[in-house]
């Protein structure tokens, strides 16, 4: 078997391992960066790009008096007392007495950031949205890597942790010429990401039975580090805990226009400062062909009178209780969400917007209407919008007739035409919360707290049962966790078979 010799083997080319490959490379350590995927990303590169931090250069310049102490205090009260008991605050605290400087870390790369906006609870604007969009935080990352001499290696999917004497000193890959040992002088780093696309008899050991067979975001999420982890005896912590199933839009046939507009510095900032200075005219579309492109159909929508249906034209469910469970019990766990007129005149105007982006934009139904005409359907009669999304025309007509005809509480009645289809539309797992159990250090320990030499794990396969409800969390602890990570893979004892 051929074999390479290094510092540092990180695993995960997402954010949370380009960040710990750059980290320890800073350091002068050689760093092995290994990313099963043809293209690095990850669900870093899939996300909406916002991070929340307190006391960062952003805030200040918008005039914002923020403080970690303040983050710390805030982030429980997104999830409320159900899963107080569930949460690391030890982490929490590293989380957030860490963002100011990975924040100023990150604009020192070259980031952009929008000025924050608020996202209650926060009692002050946190949510600093990267532009033009996510794969800036990957393009810039990997740009710097590369400057550092880090081996990135794509197409090369670790199989597992090669253990000596109880500590990590290397992986096995599957490289683009064949199996390779990447020995660690100093130390292994699990960074690739959750588990909520793993196969599913291992799913079914953490997340609960009504999300079996739900489709994750990131399809690539399939719990490598968790599993590889687990094998060498560690062990993971909020298995069952996952955001989702959220139902969203299926994807565009084609890239979106925000995504491919170059993820470079300069053009990060013409576009903030075209932000300031355009009207909303030219801004708004803009804008639209990244909310119409990525984010899920408000539950407003079910509340006024929207009803969804099967590629059967029948209506499968109550609409405004877990409708994400039952669409997965539809022909290819997909449904469209019908409107009538009057109800689709609301969704043109705030407050009822039909998809929102935590501080980019509202979108309404005419922004669909010119953005994502693929999912987006309008005709003047029932027959006539059965047959543009494809559905038996009569079973149509029976499920807003039934409806009309039911128990349907203050919601009202579907009225005449035209008629608006929003479809197909699908439940998904965006994130699971289950990471290898971790200390403050980053470091994977035992069943019984005792740290696993040599193995440090970060971002989602290393969240340690730290909860990150509300935007821009995720990112947050990929980026702070992956530089905690590196620096200490890399000033860790080198090992004495190296």
């Amino acid at each position: 078997m051929r074999r390479t010799v290094t510092d540092v083997v990180v695993i995960g080319g997402g954010g949370a391992g380009l960040m710990t490959a750059l980290s320890a490379a800073r350091l002068g350590r050689s760093v092995v960066l290994l990313e099963k995927n043809p293209k690095l990303g990850g669900t870093s590169g899939m996300s909406v790009g916002s991070i929340s931090a307190s006391a960062t250069r952003q805030q200040r310049a918008a005039g914002i008096e923020d403080t970690p102490d303040a983050h710390f205090e805030d982030m429980p009260k997104f999830h409320g007392s159900r899963l107080a008991n569930r949460d690391n605050p030890a982490l929490r605290r590293i989380l957030v007495d860490t963002m100011p400087e990975t924040m100023r870390f990150l604009s020192d790369l070259g980031l952009v950031f929008m000025n924050p906006v608020p996202e209650p609870p926060h009692r002050v604007p946190r949510l600093h949205q990267v532009l033009p969009h996510s794969g800036a935080y990957i393009y810039l990352l990997s740009k710097a890597c590369r400057k550092e001499g880090v081996d990135i290696r794509t197409s090369s999917p670790a199989r597992r942790i090669v253990m000596e004497a109880g500590r990590a000193i290397g992986v096995e890959i599957d490289g683009p010429v064949g199996p390779e040992l990447i020995s660690a002088r100093r130390g292994v780093v699990l960074a690739s990401g959750d588990i909520s696309a793993a196969p599913e008899e291992y799913r079914s050991r953490h997340l609960p039975p009504e999300m079996s067979g739900i489709a994750a975001i990131n399809t690539t999420s399939t719990g490598d580090g968790q599993k590889m982890g687990e094998a060498v005896g560690g062990s993971v912590v909020n298995g069952d805990i996952a955001w989702g199933p959220e139902i969203r839009f299926v994807a565009p046939p084609t890239a979106s226009f925000i995504t491919r507009l170059p993820p470079v510095t300069g053009f990060a900032r013409l576009v903030k400062a075209m932000m300031g200075l355009l009207p909303q005219s030219v801004l708004r579309p803009f804008l639209m062909s990244f909310v119409t492109t990525y984010l899920a159909p408000s539950h407003g929508l079910f509340r006024e009178g929207g009803i969804l249906v099967n590629k059967r034209g029948e209506r499968f469910c109550n609409e405004q209780d877990q409708p994400h469970y039952a669409m997965t019990q539809q022909p290819d766990h997909v449904a469209y969400i019908l409107l009538d007129s009057a109800t689709a005149a609301k969704f043109t105007d705030w407050p009822h917007f039909v998809s929102t982006a935590p501080g980019v934009a509202y979108a309404y139904l005419p922004d669909y209407e010119r953005n994502r005409r693929d999912i987006c359907f309008k005709a003047d009669t029932l027959d006539g919008l059965a047959a543009k999304i494809g559905v038996p025309a009569e079973a149509l007509k029976q499920s807003v007739e039934t409806y009309n005809a039911g128990e349907r509480g203050e919601r009202p009645a579907l009225g005449a035409g035209p008629y608006v289809a929003l479809g197909p539309a699908k439940p998904w797992i965006v994130f699971t919360e289950g990471g290898l159990t971790i200390n403050e250090d980053m470091q994977v320990v035992d069943k019984s707290q005792t740290p696993i030499p040599g193995l440090y794990a970060a971002g989602s396969a290393g969240q340690g049962g730290l909860l990150l409800e509300g935007h821009g969390h995720h990112l947050g602890w990929a980026f702070a966790s992956g530089r905690i990570a590196g620096r200490n893979a890399a000033f860790n004892a080198i090992a004495d078979s190296q």
